[in-house]
């Protein structure tokens, strides 16, 4: 049987990268609008918020 990938951990190798580039607290939540407004963006930060808003709608039980 072929070994599962774990594509998401090695995609989000810099942790804690966009909290900084949004100006947004570690502790805290990036809120949805302002992730919305960077995925817009191109570079970086646009790859890196597009990720998370993908991530975000993935739910494992």
């Amino acid at each position: 049987m072929a070994e599962k990938k774990k594509w998401i951990a090695g995609a989000t190798e810099h942790k804690g990268k966009l909290h900084e580039a949004l100006h947004v607290p570690k502790d805290q939540k990036i809120p949805a609008a302002k992730l919305h407004a960077a995925a817009k963006k191109g570079g970086k930060v646009g790859k890196e918020a597009r990720l998370a808003e993908t991530l975000k709608g993935l739910n494992h039980k």
